[in-house]
């Protein structure tokens, strides 16, 4: 008996952005952001098809473009730029993207192999600078090489933990003759179990049984892995109360009774009482940075266990007790929820929990009902005529700046059930949230995405407004105009022995109202009066298309941190176990027992 022979569908295309643009084209990919090489064509081959190249002015946004639409989509980012300082521009992009667990492949041009050494023009060696910044880094130096590795690359960057990789592909292959086997699968993942259920002689269960007052902290590794609410199920299987990291926003729906906003630095001051008191911690894909677990007290990780779970050994804390579990979050979850309980919750937990919840809100609604003597809009304000006045699947991009730090606080932003967020990483790249918006926009075309942005950030985007307005990409941007870099003033201002040559921000200073860019809309949000109506015509202009450029002046004392200390990278809040009391921004005091003050009639603990 013969049997037929294998069918060889091994082709060749002549040149290599036409093979790249082919993988990429069967894996799916439908949007890439960049500034080709010279020769681009990188372009021409991308002409060919239906995938959208979006154009940058500005290599850096590139990035953070693709960075914003991999976090919003759950798909791999596609970024491209030529060689030498093209590729040191990206590299801030991929410094975001590592940190942020983004997946990313970078495609960069290179020196032909045949001219390293020789003085060739840009040239670099990419490799040495790029490795460190990544997961995974090559250089496709052969014709038959270049086509397994895009594979590769595309592969290893939203595998285990999600992350940039880099590519180079040298100019000697521009018009080489590149194999492509057009019956090679699409790049799949790697099959993962859809449950995992502890032994319950574990370490981890025997934890869990014995808390009776669990938190819940639901980090970034829990984005695009919420499927049928699991994690809210959980929350109730345990009986937890339930924090959130700044990059976990938007897995978990924050109208839960349970919900009580962010841990670490952003941790609301009526919540203080339950982390002194909770006797077990179960922190969801969570690298535990410095920001989660700030003011955390002493202990937490001591006496308190803190069980961990994430999908990578090297994304442990290693600074905290307790089990470590080595698992996808979403998959643990499935299999915990079979059981018949997870924790011993006491009944008085439970109604604590749900009570903090309920709290602030009422006081967030006093916070409004006090700021609406203020003759100019607050920050609190704008974010609230937000919420108002746009759909409830809103996803709002942040920076980290002085005034947009309001953002993080809860429930002063509450992305509710349906919300979205995207937010810089712990490296806080200046500049990420209003370049990542147009990417976050590209990814989710039918909901809105307002890019919530201080002025000196969007300075250092406004390059690429032209880009986002040539994109039809409707993001509005509203941005708080404090006259410059707001936390670099606010550290000035409090320094012992003034600085007075020096001035980072001037809120009183006229304003430079930016060079016009044909496609877009600028207004200004002065007058508490028009607020709510001025929103609604900027969301009907980026219905359309437009994006709107919102300038807010804002103060300087407007601000989360107004009125505590500033201490270099985070403000002087005292531990809530070393200090009597600490005042929050928003007229609250937090007293030693974790409880809060007012005056108020409102508002309050």
């Amino acid at each position: 008996m013969s049997s037929a022979a294998p069918q060889d569908d091994t082709a060749t295309v002549t040149g290599c952005w036409q093979a790249v643009v082919q993988v990429l084209e069967q894996a799916g990919v439908r949007d890439a952001f960049g500034l080709p090489a010279d020769d681009l064509d990188l372009l021409a081959a991308l002409d060919t098809t239906d995938i959208r190249a979006v154009l940058c002015r500005d290599q850096r946004n590139a990035l953070f473009m693709a960075t914003g639409y991999a976090l919003q989509s759950g798909r791999t980012g596609i970024a491209f730029t030529g060689k030498g300082p093209a590729v040191t521009n990206a590299l801030t992009g991929l410094l975001e993207a590592r940190s942020s667990a983004a997946p990313l492949v970078l495609l960069s041009a290179g020196t032909a192999a045949d001219r390293r050494g020789a003085g060739a023009f840009q040239e670099l060696d990419q490799l040495a600078l790029v490795t460190p910044l990544v997961k995974w880094a090559a250089r496709v130096d052969a014709p038959g090489r270049l086509v397994p590795l895009l594979r590769r690359a595309l592969m290893v960057a939203c595998e285990g933990v999600p992350g940039p990789v880099y590519l180079e592909i040298p100019d000697h292959l521009l018009t080489a003759e590149i194999p492509y086997d057009a019956g090679a699968p699409a790049v799949h993942g790697a099959v993962r179990p859809r449950t995992v259920q502890l032994a319950e002689d574990s370490e981890a269960i025997r934890t869990l049984r014995s808390a009776e007052r669990p938190v819940l902290l639901v980090g970034g590794g829990t984005r695009h892995h919420n499927a049928d609410r699991m994690l809210e199920r959980l929350a109730d299987h345990m009986g937890a109360a339930v924090f959130c990291t700044a990059s976990g926003r938007g897995s978990f729906d924050e109208s839960h009774p349970r919900f009580c906003g962010l841990a670490g630095l952003y941790l609301p001051e009526a919540a203080t009482g339950l982390w002194q008191e909770t006797d077990c911690v179960v922190t969801l894909g969570s690298r535990l940075e410095e920001t989660a677990t700030f003011g955390w007290p002493r202990r937490i990780g001591t006496e308190v266990p803190v069980v961990q779970v994430n999908i990578d050994a090297a994304e442990f804390s290693t600074d905290y007790a307790g089990p470590k579990i080595l698992a996808d979050a979403a998959a643990l979850t499935a299999g915990q929820l079979a059981r018949e309980s997870v924790c011993s919750p006491s009944a008085d937990w439970t109604r604590r929990a749900a009570a903090v919840h309920a709290d602030l809100h009422r006081a967030h609604r006093a916070h409004l009902h006090e700021l609406a003597a203020e003759p100019q809009p607050q920050v609190a304000e704008v974010l609230a005529a937000l919420a108002g006045v746009l759909p409830d699947d809103l996803v709002l991009v942040q920076e980290n700046g002085l005034q947009d730090m309001w953002s993080y606080r809860y429930p002063v932003h509450d992305t509710g059930r349906s919300g979205g967020s995207v937010v810089p990483s712990e490296q806080t790249s200046l500049g990420f949230g209003a370049a990542a918006a147009a990417g976050v926009k590209a990814a989710a075309p039918g909901r809105p995405v307002v890019a919530f942005v201080g002025d000196g950030a969007f300075g250092l985007f406004e390059s690429d407004l032209v880009t986002v307005a040539e994109q039809e990409l409707g993001v509005m941007y509203v941005v708080l105009d404090n006259g410059g870099y707001g936390w670099l003033q606010s550290q000035l201002d409090q320094r012992e022995t003034p600085l007075p040559r020096y001035r980072f921000a001037d809120p009183g200073a006229p304003r430079r109202t930016g060079r016009e860019v044909p496609g877009t809309e600028r207004m200004v949000l002065d007058d508490k009066a028009t607020l709510r109506a001025d929103v609604e015509r900027a969301w009907k202009l980026c219905e359309s298309g437009r994006p709107v450029v919102l300038r807010v002046p804002v103060a300087l004392a407007d601000s989360l941190f107004g009125a505590v200390a500033g201490g270099g990278d985070f403000p002087l809040l005292p531990a809530p176990d070393e200090a009597p009391h600490a005042t929050g921004a928003d007229g609250t005091t937090r007293t030693t027992d974790g409880h809060e003050t007012t005056d108020s009639t409102e508002g309050g603990a």
